[in-house]
């Protein structure tokens, strides 16, 4: 009897999942999630973690499985389940960004040494990393407009339905997330984590999404998707949402943005630290960037955004920019430590859209425009012309 470990990373589903497909080819499977220190996490990200982790094990229970959940050096875990499982194999999604990028290769071999075989599949992007290249030669495109109409056209996976039924070996016992993961009961639960609430929040959006060009920056309207925690912790596949019917090219557009910042990240992984491109002098205001954290800028539109962050873990992507382009441009200072600040905050934190996003408003990514700038007051009457967004965080 063949046993394959499934480590289950950014993938916390089991509809349209290519690795855990792959790994169901073996007789056996053993589902692993492993709570790895080594990656950076926020209080409201381990509760939405834990919360999907507890959606998921219900998932794979149903299926006839059970999901086990360790917390250690991932590479360490997975050949300690391995050994006490006798795998052959492990499966998991490919992943990108400079923790994931260490990871692929220490577990590669590790595998090699215990000669279990490591498979790694698709399923973080709707189109995966190189398999969309500029027809002029390079490991990636640099401005999103060709990728965008590449992409487009591209040819993608089937979208895998869910197993039928998961045969585990005798002995798994599964644990509770929220034991493992010792979730700080100060955690925002603003989103509620899980496959589930993600399919009743597309199923929710969806009939409203016909407007999303018109309203996704109408900032009082809170009209956007709010899908994109699911999209982090892969509670959603992207490749399913993609082919989604019900929602419009825009949104589709954003899809594919999100998959442009992984092409860049995977061929520059420094994304998140390190210029794209010529970098500025930036100042030093330690003041004005506590002042920016707290929202305490005296910009009304900033300071509104900039609390939101703190009270939800979230923004609206208008929001994120007015906030950053006010860091960078108007303040002029670095980048970096704005997203710093995101990525410890944001229940959706993302490192490839983060820095990605980040760079382009401050002019050292791509496809960006290095002079550009917002004016506040433009914003704010485009964007929230009554003020009710900006009463609903400064009251």
């Amino acid at each position: 009897m063949r046993t394959a470990v499934m480590l289950f990373t950014r993938d916390l589903r089991v509809h349209d999942n290519p690795a855990l497909a792959a790994a169901c080819a073996a007789d056996l499977v053993v589902p692993l999630y492993v709570d790895d220190p080594g990656r950076a996490t926020s209080p409201a990200r381990r509760r939405f973690l834990a919360e999907s982790l507890a959606d998921l094990r219900g998932a794979l229970r149903g299926l006839g499985a059970d999901l086990l959940v360790r917390r250690g050096d991932t590479v360490a875990e997975v050949m300690r389940v391995c050994e006490a499982h006798g795998a052959a194999g492990v499966s998991c999604a490919d992943d990108f960004g400079r923790f994931e990028s260490g990871l692929r290769e220490r577990l590669r071999q590790a595998c090699d040494a215990a000669g279990v075989l490591l498979l790694r599949t698709a399923g973080v992007t709707a189109v995966p990393p190189g398999a969309v290249l500029p027809s002029g030669g390079g490991d990636h495109y640099k401005v999103f407009t060709p990728y965008w109409r590449a992409w487009s056209r591209t040819r993608r996976r089937p979208v895998e339905p869910a197993p039928e039924r998961i045969p585990t070996p005798d002995g798994v016992n599964g644990d509770d997330p929220f034991a493992v993961l010792d979730v700080p009961p100060e955690a925002n639960a603003r989103f509620p984590g899980g496959e589930g609430a993600a399919a009743d929040r597309l199923d929710a959006w969806a009939p409203r999404a016909e407007d999303y060009t018109e309203r996704s920056d109408d900032l009082a309207a809170d009209a956007t998707s709010r899908l994109s925690p699911y999209l982090a912790f892969g509670c959603l596949s992207p490749r399913a949402l993609a082919a989604d019917g019900r929602l419009p090219d825009a949104f589709v557009r954003q899809l594919c943005w999100r998959d442009f910042h992984y092409q860049v990240l995977a061929a520059f992984p420094g994304l998140a630290d390190t210029a794209y491109r010529g970098d500025e002098d930036w100042a030093e205001d330690p003041g004005a960037l506590d002042a920016w954290r707290r929202g305490e800028t005296g910009i009304d539109i900033v300071d509104a955004g900039m609390r939101q962050l703190l009270a939800e873990g979230w923004m609206p992507g208008r929001a994120r920019l007015i906030c950053a382009a006010h860091l960078t441009k108007t303040l002029g200072l670095d980048w970096r430590r704005g997203e710093a600040w995101f990525a410890e905050h944001l229940v959706d934190y993302d490192e490839a859209n983060n820095a990605g996003n980040w760079q382009w408003t401050a002019g050292t990514g791509n496809d960006t425009k290095p002079y550009r700038r917002f004016s506040h007051e433009r914003q704010a009457a485009r964007f929230d012309p009554d003020g009710a967004y900006r009463r609903r965080w400064l009251s």
